[in-house]
């Protein structure tokens, strides 16, 4: 598996699964476009992290169509081509049906659906007219196993999941001719620093038995994952939603 003259736009990199994932495309020869949506010094040091080069850091708010656009703009202006697109970013906002009033309601609905599902639609699309002339490329998606057992105290998550999936499922068949692929991770509870206090409270024993494994996802399983299906002689698995979350959730 190689990355050599190849570019990887990542969205939520500087930290956790992101930030894994761009140390591995680095360490297979990418140049990686980092992007960040409020945490510049912690781009910065994801971009201090990665292997080889050069590299560059990206500043948007995926939820904002302009800004979209924008940032895929200048990772090619900058970085010449994106050849990889992963969408990583995304918000996990709890709003239980019973305990939030209207206008919470709303607005978590409002802002998952924009940055979970609307921002990677957008960037999709952006990145596919640079691929279609571009002669190809390869997108893959990061979900979660909560697009199919439900997120009780998310659903805008779930939502957002199940319709991330469903996207990527029909651009899968409408890019393919055009030489694009994508496909979809869907992780369960992954070791970041994020679930870090979730893991080490008192849930954490529960959290680690949702697995047959004992455990829950290391950082860079999920980045190999993602890596394997952007690398070269996975087309025929275009389409595809391939869980990472250790056998914890099975689809029947």
């Amino acid at each position: 598996m190689s990355f050599s003259n190849k570019v990887a736009l990542i969205t939520g990199a500087s930290r956790g699964i992101g930030r894994a994932i761009a140390q591995e495309f680095a360490a297979q020869g990418a140049r990686v476009a980092v992007h960040y949506h409020r945490h510049r010094e912690a781009a910065e040091e994801t971009l201090a992290s990665l292997a080889g080069g050069p590299h560059a850091v990206f500043q948007a708010d995926v939820a904002d169509p302009a800004a979209a656009q924008a940032l895929v703009d200048g990772v090619i202006a900058g970085m010449g081509k994106i050849d990889a697109l992963v969408n990583n970013a995304g918000i996990f906002e709890e709003h239980p049906t019973p305990d939030v009033n209207y206008g919470e309601w709303q607005h978590a609905w409002q802002r998952t659906l924009a940055v979970n599902l609307l921002g990677p639609a957008n960037l999709s699309y952006c990145v596919a007219r640079h691929m279609m002339e571009y002669g190809g490329g390869r997108m893959v998606n990061v979900s979660s196993r909560g697009a199919f057992r439900g997120e009780p105290d998310a659903p805008a998550y779930g939502a957002s999941k199940a319709g991330l999936n469903a996207m990527s499922q029909s651009l899968a068949k409408a890019l393919a001719p055009h030489n694009i692929f994508v496909y979809v991770v869907a992780p369960g509870w992954v070791g970041t620093d994020m679930a870090a206090d979730s893991l080490a409270g008192p849930e954490g024993e529960a959290i680690r038995r949702q697995s047959p494994l004992g455990r829950v996802a290391r950082p860079d399983e999920v980045a190999r994952t993602v890596a394997f299906l952007a690398s070269e002689g996975t087309d025929f698995l275009t389409g595809c939603v391939v869980d990472v979350n250790g056998a914890s959730y099975l689809r029947t």
